[in-house]
């Protein structure tokens, strides 16, 4: 990449996924807090409440399958870029039926093949909530007047933006390679395995002195590759618990939470679809910029979480 400028992405926007039984993945998304903005043929897509045209596209298919994530890219040009550099780009084609259009090059990662759509033009929308900030009443400062009560809705907890995914890869260092050399991605922390080999990364997008989310994508090596799960916000902490209260009383299947992640800060709550791919609701995530250092650490579970249930058994399988 000396002397070539890298492709250029400025945020992650939404991500695919195929399902056999559309009407149980259905109600699960709307309980799950998507909005659902718009129907062409066999896909539906939804949105947050925020301003992307659509976060999540649920298309019927004979088997399920993880569709790959929407990255929007600073220009034109960066499209052409990626047509030029990467041997399994598609052409460049317009994104005709999905809200919001735009153009789109699609790339296969190289290791694993899984899809990975590079997105620019598309446009954004209003959003269509504001939303109330809590204030909450410290031992020693108290933020609240008389008579002004903490009063909430039952409900999902609706999803603000799509903010990360995360994949299990077959061959760690070709793929962080890749990634980091060919786009402005680099990494937050990096972590490695008894025998001192890296094994995985939490990528955020770098965009200079601008903060940024402290991970985007997160990679880490296993013996088959998969799509780990896709990550959404939501507005606060009350919000998320409500919405894991929500899914409990729906019979959907938790998969890890609520609790407190380390690298990144979220609080994290993981829940199985109807099938089977993991999605995951989360608030106050840290942020990072050009002048944020690369940690470097052992894996292990206790890295993952400050506090919340044990993590569970096979959860990086």
């Amino acid at each position: 990449m000396t002397g070539q400028s890298k492709i250029t992405i400025l945020r992650v926007s939404h991500v695919y996924y195929k399902h056999k039984d559309v009407e149980a993945a259905q109600q699960f998304l709307a309980d799950f807090g998507f909005i659902e903005t718009k129907r062409v043929g066999n896909k539906i897509y939804y949105r947050g409440y925020g301003t992307e045209s659509f976060v999540y596209c649920l298309e019927g298919a004979d088997e399920d399958e993880f569709g790959g994530t929407g990255f929007v890219v600073q220009s034109l040009g960066d499209l052409e870029r990626a047509r030029e550099r990467i041997p399994t780009a598609s052409e460049i084609y317009d994104l005709a039926d999905a809200p919001g259009g735009g153009k789109c090059v699609t790339i296969r990662d190289p290791v694993d093949g899984w899809p990975l759509h590079l997105v620019y033009g598309q446009t954004l929308v209003e959003p269509t909530k504001e939303y109330h900030y809590v204030n909450f009443n410290f031992p020693h400062k108290k933020n609240r007047g008389g008579g002004e009560f903490q009063r909430f809705d039952k409900g999902p907890a609706n999803v603000h933006k799509m903010g990360h995914f995360g994949m299990c890869v077959t061959d760690f260092d070709k793929v962080y390679n890749f990634y980091t050399t060919l786009f402005n991605f680099k990494a937050s922390d990096i972590q490695y395995d008894e025998a001192g080999k890296y094994i995985g990364a939490f990528l955020h997008i770098d965009l200079g002195e601008q903060l940024t989310d402290h991970h985007t994508f997160f990679i880490f090596e296993g013996p088959k590759s998969h799509v780990h799960h896709s990550s959404f916000e939501v507005h606060d902490f009350d919000t998320e618990v409500l919405g894991h209260d929500w899914l409990r009383h729906k019979n959907y299947k938790n998969c890890w939470g609520v609790g407190r992640h380390v690298m990144g800060s979220q609080i994290f709550d993981y829940w199985y679809d109807t099938s089977g791919f993991i999605l995951e609701h989360y608030v106050d995530g840290d942020l990072v910029n050009c002048h944020t250092e690369t940690k470097v650490s052992q894996a292990s579970p206790d890295g993952l979480h400050v506090w919340g249930p044990d993590v569970p058994e096979g959860f990086l399988g």
